[in-house]
């Protein structure tokens, strides 16, 4: 890391911005290429930390490089005091977009999203990893012409779940700490079991669940302590039949609580009949794959715009101002397990709730 006048320059070629996030083991800045002008994410995690995790982290993108949906790693290094990640700039989270659209998606939303985020857990799975940490805030949309790609981040709790070259499973094991975020986990890993593929899925339905219903039964539970939160979350969870966790909704939702949650220990899931089975449900319903999101309308209202055509024509544009795909943030409903960035408030209540927040930081107001 070189001082040249009042600049800090990153690699020689990066010049640190302003900083735009903060987790639990880093920050994060906007850096500006100096020759091309081109905007990126800068992670920076102090060498004296504790628990670094920021070179393990930049390996799985290494790993993981070339797949649709994945940022781009451009350079990871040692500057002076700190570990430097360099990364691809991207849009905002689901989590941010979720806020911006007043906490509620549309079943259209939720489905055209499902599909890519059912892929982007298949790609990382098909290199061996699982993610452990799947939320709302640990997916982002792209810029300007992948305004409409979700992007996946966050690979600091992704553990290897298999031999790459033999696919030999790791083994089953039991009396494991909650490893990621207490709302969005499965009912096994609640019960100590080690996670596996089964588990990142049974983590996107209640995500999906949480943008089509706006919150979780098992949210804002208040107790003395956080083992005490957990014990609490997974009561909920476990008391909580998918029926009743589903209802209102199309009974593919139900479906697909019952295929994950019957997959062992170390099956393969069907990624394409759960593809098909939402694909089919978009089908039925007559909605049109335009890429048209919720808040790609809300915008276009925000800014004058009434027209259906105009709302399109957004889909084509930009989700929302940059941020890193390496952002991190406070983790949401105490997920423990590493220093990994994560997302949302620390109260189990998961985000900014203040919509109009929400707006100002996406600069959409």
């Amino acid at each position: 890391m070189t001082t040249v006048g009042m600049e800090i320059r990153i690699a020689g070629k990066y010049r640190l911005g302003r900083k735009i996030g903060s987790g639990s083991f880093g920050d994060i800045y906007i850096g500006t290429h100096l020759l091309t002008g081109e905007e990126v994410g800068i992670k920076l995690e102090s060498t004296k930390t504790k628990h670094p995790q920021l070179l393990y982290e930049s390996k799985i993108y290494k790993i993981l490089q070339g797949g649709t949906g994945i940022p781009n790693i451009r350079w990871y290094g040692v500057e002076g005091d700190y570990n430097v990640m360099v990364i691809d700039l991207l849009g905002p989270s689901l989590e941010d977009l979720f806020n911006f659209c007043n906490r509620k998606f549309s079943l259209k939303a939720v489905l055209m999203l499902a599909d890519q985020m059912l892929s982007r857990i298949e790609y990382l799975h098909s290199k061996s990893f699982i993610h452990r940490d799947i939320k709302p805030d640990n997916f982002l949309m792209g810029l300007g012409r992948r305004a409409n790609q979700v992007y996946m981040i966050d690979f600091g709790l992704a553990k290897k779940y298999r031999d790459p070259k033999s696919h030999i499973h790791i083994p089953y094991r039991e009396n494991k700490n909650l490893t990621g975020t207490a709302r969005y986990a499965s009912i096994n890993t609640h019960l100590g079991i080690e996670q596996s593929r089964r588990d990142d899925l049974e983590s996107l339905g209640y995500v999906l669940m949480y943008f089509l219903r706006g919150s979780l039964p098992w949210q804002g539970l208040k107790a003395a302590t956080k083992k005490q939160k957990y014990e609490k979350i997974s009561e909920k969870k476990m008391a909580t039949p998918t029926e009743i966790l589903c209802k209102g909704f199309p009974t593919e939702f139900v479906v697909y609580f019952q295929y994950v949650r019957s997959l062992r220990f170390d099956d393969k899931p069907d990624y394409s009949y759960l593809r098909k089975l939402f694909r089919d449900l978009f089908v039925r319903e007559g909605f049109v794959w335009d890429y048209v999101f919720d808040w790609t309308i809300l915008k276009y209202q925000q800014q004058g715009g009434t027209s259906s055509s105009a709302a399109a024509a957004a889909a084509s544009g930009g989700a929302g101002p940059s941020r890193p795909a390496a952002e991190a943030r406070p983790r949401a409903d105490g997920g423990g397990g590493g220093a990994a960035a994560g997302g949302g408030r620390g109260d189990g209540e998961g985000g900014d709730s203040d919509a109009l927040a929400a707006m100002r930081r996406l600069g959409l107001q």
